[in-house]
């Protein structure tokens, strides 16, 4: 009888051991997914920071070029303007070189 209940008890324990085993192993693998979504996480965060920094030097760029498009175009309409005024001018001075 005193080796059925030593078997018993032997039993018990490496049931209990081994179910220790697999709590820990289940442990280990809970925060070795935990950390792999952590390091995940940590990436999405780098790559949404690089990507706005590209977007805020791209609308930099954007709005010079088009401050640049829009200096362009007002020199050229200043330039018809006095092109406009210098033909009128001349047309002026045509007529009244024409009534002399």
């Amino acid at each position: 009888m005193k080796h059925t209940y030593l078997a018993i008890f032997t039993l018990a324990a490496a049931l209990v051991g081994g179910c220790d085993k697999d709590k820990a192993a289940i442990e280990e693998n809970k925060e070795a997914a935990k950390q792999a979504i952590d390091t995940r996480k940590d990436a999405v965060d780098t790559a949404a920071a690089a990507a706005k920094k590209r977007t805020d030097v791209d609308a930099t760029v954007d709005k010079a070029r088009i401050e640049a498009n829009q200096e362009a175009a007002q020199a050229q309409l200043d330039a018809d303007k006095k092109k406009v005024e210098a033909a009128a001018k001349a047309e002026k001075a045509r007529v009244d070189a024409e009534k002399k």
